[in-house]
């Protein structure tokens, strides 16, 4: 027996297709914060560095919000944002080549537990 439940959908949940015809692909993740280095993620957070602003901004990115939530004595970071331009995957390259955007995500690898990868969230509700 799958411990994992098949997705389901309806009014207020819908298909991944009628989700991608708004325009607008919404996207979340999350990771366990290392809490040795919470303080440094929480102040390149305060003051994000232009150029890594710039470019996710440039490559299509609106509504960035990241969280920080407890849950049963651990940490996570929770990202969200909206993806509102017209070619993802070439985006998603502009920023995978972007000199300062790699910089700041070398500078916040440490705050990730060792080990433990970055989860992509799946929607199960969408209220426009």
């Amino acid at each position: 027996m799958s411990d994992t439940a098949a997705p389901i959908y309806g009014p207020t949940n819908p298909t991944p297709d009628e989700m991608n015809a708004t325009g607008v692909r919404r996207c979340g993740s999350v990771f366990p914060l290392d809490p040795a280095n919470e303080t440094l993620y929480r102040e390149m957070h305060a003051d994000t560095w232009p150029g890594v602003l710039k470019r996710l901004h440039d490559s299509g990115f609106s509504n960035y919000t990241v969280f920080i939530a407890e849950l049963a004595g651990q940490k996570y970071v929770i990202g969200y944002y909206e993806y509102v331009g017209t070619n993802f995957d070439a985006d998603m390259k502009a920023i995978d080549g972007d000199v300062d955007t790699q910089r700041w995500l070398e500078a916040l690898d440490c705050c990730s537990m060792a080990g433990v990868e970055c989860s992509d969230l799946e929607t199960v509700f969408y209220m426009p």
